[in-house]
């Protein structure tokens, strides 16, 4: 089940759309203009109280989340009226956001894609058709934002693709990397490429046409991360101390360096050859593998190499996974509740995506002018 929600409001009793703003309480939704404070428009229900309101991108309708139900009126017309009704979560709704389409998230535990302005009311589909639960935990998530991808891959070795805007699951395949902790997977020019450490070798895989394109020989113990590079042309593997690398294409060791201490795989995804470790200590460090012809060149700490926003992830029971500003240390946002322990993140300064012991992927989408 992937979960997107859209975290560009933080105050949740009140949301601007441009010129107007919408603030609601009990059974009222109020929208006034943002500079005269004018109502121009009342939005009412007969029963229950709104939990949620939320503006289309084109600022046509407000939809309101009021119990199991949201209501969604056009606001544009001189007599606002109510458009659609749509029913179809067994418990109350905590968020709404505007995609492609509306999508409404419930206590139910459901995630429900509805089209606005046609001629039928019935959702387009539901999690339980189009994104079923993996079968186990998710291991591995590539965030792949400029082809509007998140790739997952799970204990079971399920690797699916999901529509980072949507939800939706494009497709599924089964690899046989079942029960492997360290694995990773990637879209690379319309190849579904996965990568898996087992029995002391580093496997790749072309899981479209299930043909293997190398085995790597590895260390049979110590491993504690596996990436693809962003670019697609090496494959990272964090054994001991060090990083090894390989090219996808020849199977050939590339680079390799030497570590201070023990790393983790930062959850930061950057582009080209260029990989983040963190360390117990809170520091980073990250390394340019993609140089032709010479050694990893160590990468600055600082901006352009890596971005202001940072998120953390929570050693054991040190603290919660959050993203905190780097140059005040201020928290930004946190993972908390059912969500607040993801087995896998990444993050790129836009999106977050985490996976999850249960199968479930979560999808962040943060406004960078929330961010600011």
């Amino acid at each position: 089940m992937v979960h997107r929600l859209d975290l560009l409001v933080k105050v949740p009793m009140l949301l601007s759309h441009g010129t107007h703003f919408v603030s609601w309480g009990e059974q009222v939704a109020t929208v006034k203009n943002s500079d005269s404070r004018v109502v121009t428009a009342e939005l009412q229900v007969s029963s229950g109280d709104f939990q949620c309101c939320r503006f289309s991108p084109n600022g046509k309708f407000v939809a309101g989340g009021v119990g199991c139900a949201i209501y969604v009126w056009d606001i544009t017309s001189l007599n606002p009226h109510l458009v659609e009704t749509l029913v179809g979560h067994t418990e109350y709704i905590v968020s709404l956001t505007f995609s492609s389409s509306l999508i409404s998230v419930s206590r139910d535990k459901t995630v429900k894609f509805w089209q606005i302005n046609t001629t039928s009311t019935d959702l387009v589909t539901t999690d339980i058709t189009s994104t079923p639960l993996s079968p186990s935990s998710i291991q591995s998530v590539n965030l792949q934002a400029k082809d509007g991808v998140v790739i997952s891959s799970d204990l079971a070795g399920v690797v699916k693709i999901w529509d980072i805007l949507t939800g939706l699951c494009k497709a599924s395949f089964q690899t046989p990397a079942k029960g492997v902790t360290w694995r990773d997977a990637q879209l690379i020019k319309g190849r579904l490429i996965t990568v898996w450490h087992a029995d002391q070798g580093i496997h790749i895989l072309d899981a479209g046409t299930g043909e293997f394109l190398h085995v790597v020989d590895a260390p049979e113990f110590g491993v504690t991360g596996l990436r693809i590079s962003g670019d697609g042309s090496k494959v990272f593997c964090l054994t001991g101390k060090s990083i090894i690398v390989w090219l996808i294409q020849t199977g050939k060791v590339v680079g390799r360096v030497e570590l201070y201490d023990f790393p983790s795989l930062d959850p930061l995804h950057m582009g080209g050859s260029k990989i983040w470790v963190s360390f117990q200590d809170s520091s980073t460090q990250g390394w340019d593998f993609g140089v032709l012809h010479s050694s990893p060149s160590k990468l600055s700490n600082t901006f352009p190499d890596r971005p202001r926003l940072n998120f953390v992830s929570g050693w054991g029971s040190s603290g919660p996974s959050m993203i905190r500003d780097t140059v005040t240390g201020t928290e930004i946002f946190h993972l908390v509740g059912r969500y607040g322990n993801p087995t896998k993140v990444q993050w790129d300064g836009q999106y977050l995506v985490a996976g999850y012991r249960s199968g479930e992927v979560l999808i962040l989408d943060f406004n960078h002018a929330f961010l600011q």
